[in-house]
């Protein structure tokens, strides 16, 4: 079972959803802000089984914008494949003037009488969104569109 390492914000946004995700590592701050994002739309995310597995890769020049596209990745693949998904493993890694992310995750179909859903997420926005580096590791902050 992992830790939670995010929280939840009400005093941000009124009519979304926001969050700060952190990690000692950029790869754990990536892996909260996923489990935060999937935590907004399933109550228990130990309901989410492992009957699908998939490999993510992703690439930008600007890892705040890696961030941005991974989490917005999941949210698509919630609304094309009607997948629930979390992050078994997670590298990323610098080339050149990219940072580029493979993934591995893991989930199953939406079943509402399996996983008690809360709110659908629409989308990740740009609004507030910033991903830094600090003296004990890494921090994010997102808004959801819901």
């Amino acid at each position: 079972m992992r830790k939670v390492a995010y929280r939840y914000r009400d005093d941000i946004a009124l009519a979304d959803v926001a969050f700060e995700a952190w990690g000692t590592s950029v790869e754990e701050v990536f892996i909260s802000a996923a489990d935060a994002t999937m935590n907004v739309m399933v109550e228990d995310l130990g309901t989410i089984g492992r009957s699908e597995e998939l490999t993510i890769e992703l690439e930008h020049d600007q890892l705040d914008l890696l961030l941005f596209s991974f989490l917005n990745e999941l949210i698509f693949l919630k609304d094309a494949r009607q997948l629930l998904l979390r992050v078994k493993s997670l590298s990323i890694r610098r080339a050149g003037e990219k940072s580029i992310l493979k993934g591995v995750v893991y989930g199953e179909g939406i079943d509402p009488q399996k996983h008690p859903l809360r709110v659908d997420v629409k989308a990740v926005t740009l609004h507030r969104f910033n991903l830094r580096q600090t003296d004990a590791g890494w921090e994010a902050s997102v808004i959801l569109d819901i």
